[in-house]
């Protein structure tokens, strides 16, 4: 009888040690492909697009030499930014004006933006970034704003008047650290 005792107490033990091991093999089976799935090394599609969204941040031309439009893309598609431009009007003629956006989106490649007025003018963007002729990233050019500006004026009399234009942005060039 102190023998069976024996035999079944060491069966027991036996049973559960092995279910104690199967029960690790799987669950460590299960992280290792759940941490395939999920490498922090491999980018998700959203991850991806949300970098090559950042990459699109940074400095553009604008209008006329010496003016320019600087964007940032922050998370979920917002932009923020400012255009810097010559004035044009009696006394701030060609001293530097700054229109910060009141608005601004990318969906995607679509970019959309809209200034604060400044001496009664501000400015509309919709249009996309794009490939343009710089080789990599870093050159001037390598992305461009393709699209439609609408440049809004307010006289004295606040009556508004719109022009529309298209318009292609080049991004400057970035600086290479050393």
């Amino acid at each position: 009888m102190v023998a069976m005792r024996f035999v079944v107490k060491n069966s027991y033990a036996t049973l559960v040690a092995a279910a104690f091991v199967v029960l690790s093999v799987v669950s460590s089976s299960a992280q290792v492909a759940k941490g395939s799935a999920t490498n922090p090394d491999t980018p998700t599609p959203a991850a991806s697009q949300a970098n090559t969204a950042r990459e699109y941040s940074g400095m553009y031309t604008f209008l006329e030499d010496g003016e320019f439009l600087q964007i940032t893309v922050e998370d979920e598609g917002k932009v923020t930014g400012f255009v810097s431009r010559y004035g044009e009007g009696g006394s701030d003629k060609g001293t530097f004006l700054d229109h910060y956006f009141r608005s601004g989106k990318l969906d995607g490649s679509k970019l959309t933006f809209t200034t604060k007025a400044v001496e009664g003018v501000w400015f509309d963007f919709k249009g996309n970034v794009e490939h343009g002729e710089g080789k990599k990233p870093g050159d001037e050019a390598y992305y461009v704003l393709k699209g439609m500006l609408i440049d809004n004026t307010t006289d004295a009399a606040r009556k508004a008047t719109s022009h529309s234009r298209d318009v292609v942005f080049k991004k400057f060039p970035e600086e290479t650290k050393n």
